[in-house]
């Protein structure tokens, strides 16, 4: 586990409900039966640049799982965060899901042909600049993993009812540049997931049929 750990400016407020019994209904089947392609076309917002992450599930001893990456202190933005593999488009990606595909392969060595895309889930804005389009892909497990040690200090893995827990949940106050915007942030021991992985996660979550937090978040 990560021993990353964030500061909020204000008190964490405490989470809100919950949906549907997920230790019964996650399955794989379930969970392809929730997810679809959206079409998100278009041009990024004025200022942003467009970026794409893969969600990789995979399913272990009857349990689905996530997999995701804790990037390096070296990187320009978000460093040491908990985020799922991905970058910034590049001008020869034929689309968004090609950059999240090639953007994995770099970071982690899954070849693009090993991921099985499930759908995508709603773009995110972030403060540092992105238009980020998430793409939920279902992976072999295991699987013989390559790190670019430069960009991936490790990954990590946790299944999908541990994200359930509404108690793990929370939102704070996180101050920018001046600006006071609220942030979800999922805790668990010594590992912490917020910002824009965090609403990633929440929208997956609800379109499985949980809402561990009823409060919206900016960034």
């Amino acid at each position: 586990m990560s021993n990353f750990s964030l500061e909020f400016s204000l008190p964490l407020s405490g989470p809100a409900r919950r949906g549907k019994n997920f230790f019964v209904t996650l399955t794989l089947d379930y969970v392809k039966s929730c997810l679809s392609f959206e079409d998100h076309a278009g041009a990024p917002p004025e200022g942003l640049l467009p970026a794409a992450v893969l969600a990789p599930f995979f399913e272990t001893e009857g349990q689905m799982s996530l997999l995701f990456t804790q990037r390096t202190m070296s990187l320009r933005d978000h460093q040491g965060q908990i985020s799922f593999p991905g970058g910034v488009q590049d001008p020869g990606d034929t689309d968004l899901l090609a950059t999240a595909l090639r953007e994995t392969e770099e970071e982690i060595g899954l070849q693009p042909e090993a991921a099985h895309i499930l759908g995508n889930l709603k773009p995110v804005t972030t403060v540092t600049g992105y238009w980020i389009n998430p793409f939920v892909a279902l992976i072999p497990h295991p699987y013989d993993f390559r790190l670019n040690h430069q960009e991936v200090m490790h990954l990590l893995e946790f299944p999908v009812a541990a994200f359930c827990a509404p108690e793990r949940w929370s939102t704070g106050s996180y101050l920018h540049k001046g600006q006071i915007r609220q942030v979800c942030c999922w805790k668990y021991g010594g590992t912490v997931i917020w910002g824009a992985t965090a609403r990633m996660l929440l929208d997956l979550l609800g379109r499985l049929g949980e809402y561990p937090l009823a409060r919206e978040c900016e960034t």
